[in-house]
């Protein structure tokens, strides 16, 4: 059921859905055991990641694939390589328009998490959306109608909408800062609605103007149904009104200049993220409770006219990426002079990537896999993942193949960051993931992954043993994993084939059954080997 607002939002010229309902953000803020926020920044079109972070061990068939959009090696609008002490087929290289991301990244305030995806990806942009918004796949496993944030969420706030606001929680439960609500924070039974206005004032006028007085009765239908939603949150949104244009005129910014416009001359020069970027600054520093915030930065379905016929690094992808890492840091930049840069996660997305071979319209046509970037001070900062590979064969009707699950992130955004127990991680269908998650956010305890570095590991405990092998292994690129277990005289004794997950993968095999004595755990994984001693008792 699709709902248009009947009013609209804005604060500081940027237009404001407040989200709300039993489902939606409802729920973090009141049972978090810490005052962490997530901005989720939309790269909304589907970004061409290959001209994001250029693969440089891979750059001969980088370039092959699309000599007219490729990203030179060479001269002063070369690619910016990020980091030269990582292994040779992790080494990349950012836009040279993303110098800001560089900076960033050289602060340790960056993860860079290559080839991202999930099975069988889906290349139309509304559905493309949803399933990262519901975090799911097109396996046909889940079938959610509702998203990750909003089932994840829907019971942390339990009461809602009738106590709140309430002294514990003033302020909306989540914010998205776009014209339209997405499916991100729906719920599986109920809707989300977005409402906008101007200005600050106009949204503060709100309190009088807006759902007073709305029907006693409604009628038995769904047109019913949804009136009735309608105006109950006109009434909640009254009721924040007064509360949020408080905070707004509370809180500051630090006095940073955020860029507006991209320096050179391109189709898209405008900086639209900065206004949103810069609004979440000052209402965090005002006091706001809000837990998460969504944005948009959109043009990058780049069918067409992605570069610049005479120069491959200028161009609409160009400003768009110069814009984005230029919001991002002058955002983070903001947040560390107010002092409050530590509570806030941001994290990239889109839909989906672009295809690896360019097309005639100096453009490129929708992909698979895509890269992801991670923002903050509590990072274990780095790049996860290797280069995707390029070559004819490892690639499907030129889409790349990808190594990491999207959902490896967004645990490790649930359970670390913000502290989510093993409820919240069943409620929103990521319980599947804790033992594949990428350690983005530094906790106590020493990571099993380093980034940059992604040898295959194997680890078994307890050992000496006598029921169940535990067994602990990383994997630098997803796929098969053959497991044996081999006597002292060479025998095989048991075997285990398994699908594999980039990085930290986990396992048991029971082995009571086996006499006592000293045997071998043998992993193997496209032709690789490695092996781990282990005595049975």
């Amino acid at each position: 059921m699709a709902c248009s607002s009947a009013a609209g939002i804005t604060l500081g010229g940027v237009p404001l859905n407040m989200l709300a309902g039993t489902g939606g953000l409802g729920q973090l803020a009141a049972g978090s055991v810490n005052d962490k926020v997530l901005v989720f920044i939309q790269l909304h079109g589907g970004n061409d990641g290959l001209n994001t972070l250029i693969p440089i061990s891979q750059y001969d068939d980088y370039y092959n694939h699309r000599p007219n959009i490729a990203i030179k090696h060479t001269g002063t609008r070369k690619y910016l390589e990020v980091d030269t002490t990582v292994d040779e087929n992790a080494r990349v290289g950012l836009h040279p328009d993303m110098g800001a991301f560089k900076q960033m990244y050289e602060q340790d305030k960056v993860a860079i998490i290559q080839n991202v995806g999930y099975p069988h990806m889906n290349l139309s942009h509304f559905r493309g959306r949803d399933v990262v918004f519901m975090g799911s796949d097109e396996s046909g496993n889940d079938d959610y109608h509702s998203g990750w944030m909003g089932r994840y969420l829907n019971n942390i706030y339990p009461g809602y909408p009738d106590s709140y606001p309430n002294e514990t929680m003033q302020d909306p439960i989540g914010i998205e800062l776009s014209g339209t609500l997405s499916l991100a924070f729906h719920r599986e039974y109920g809707i989300p609605i977005g409402l906008n206005i101007g200005s600050p004032d106009q949204f503060y006028q709100l309190i009088s103007g807006v759902g007073v007085n709305p029907p006693i009765t409604y009628p038995e239908s769904h047109a019913g149904d949804e009136l009735r939603y309608i105006k109950e949150f006109e009434l909640k949104s009254n009721q924040y009104a007064g509360r949020l244009k408080d905070v707004y005129d509370t809180g500051s910014n630090s006095g940073v200049e955020y860029p507006e416009v991209y320096p050179y001359a391109s189709p898209i020069r405008a900086n639209n993220l900065s206004s949103q970027l810069k609004l979440i600054a000052r209402l965090l520093k005002g006091g706001v409770k809000t837990k998460i915030f969504l944005c948009r930065i959109g043009g990058f379905d780049t069918h067409g006219e992605q570069v610049e016929e005479h120069d491959s690094s200028l161009g609409v992808h160009a400003a768009l990426l110069h814009n984005l890492s230029g919001a991002v840091k002058a955002f983070y930049d903001d947040l560390q002079q107010l002092g409050i840069d530590n509570r806030v996660l941001a994290v990239t997305f889109t839909e989906f990537g672009r295809r690896v071979k360019s097309n005639d319209s100096y453009g490129t046509d929708h992909g698979t896999a895509t890269p992801v970037f991670v923002f903050g001070t509590q990072l274990n900062s780095g790049i996860y993942g290797v280069n995707p590979s390029l070559k004819p064969e490892d690639l499907n009707h030129y889409n790349l193949v990808y190594n990491i699950d999207y959902r490896q992130i967004y645990t490790s955004i649930i359970q670390d960051w913000f502290e989510g127990d093993d409820q919240a991680l069943i409620q929103t269908g990521f319980s599947d993931w804790v033992d594949n998650k990428l350690h983005i956010v530094a906790t106590t305890g020493t990571p099993s992954y380093t980034p940059g570095k992604n040898p295959a590991s194997l680890y078994l405990f307890p050992n000496p043993v006598q029921d169940q092998l535990h067994i602990r292994y990383n994997l630098a690129l997803r796929g098969a994993v053959n497991l044996h277990v081999i006597d002292s005289s060479g025998r095989k004794v048991k075997s285990v084939r398994k699908e594999g997950r980039f990085g930290p993968n986990a396992l048991s095999i029971e082995v009571s059954d086996l006499k006592e004595g000293l045997y071998y755990l043998q992993m193997i994984q496209r032709g690789e080997q490695i092996s781990s001693r282990f005595l049975k008792l």
